[in-house]
């Protein structure tokens, strides 16, 4: 078994779901342009990011299943937004770019 190294192990898992989030949007909004799914899949996660200095019994529970910290996390981290923000525009350029080639066609 390979073992991915460390940045790409601790980074790559909040940049994906980003991305995931970002092409999405793309799927449920098809003839909108990219900027606004992009600016959606920033806000969601975000706001999902900043749900996780709210700590009561009932979201904890939903945390604790797997699906559930998954979506929602665990704890803050400045960096999960950075994360969220490459992600977001990498499916931004890629969904650009391939735009961009099929109307050349």
């Amino acid at each position: 078994m390979v073992e991915l190294p460390e940045f790409i192990s601790v980074y790559a898992g909040d940049t994906l779901w980003a991305l995931m989030v970002f092409w999405l949007l793309c799927a449920l909004q098809p003839a909108s342009p990219a900027t606004q799914p992009a600016i959606m899949a920033v806000c969601f996660s975000f706001c999902i990011e900043f749900s996780q200095f709210y700590h009561a019994p009932w979201i904890d529970n939903i945390r604790s299943t797997t699906i559930g910290g998954l979506v929602l996390g665990y704890g803050f981290k400045f960096s999960d937004l950075v994360c969220y923000a490459i992600g977001v525009g990498i499916g931004f350029t890629l969904n650009s770019a391939l735009v961009s080639s099929l109307n050349k066609k």
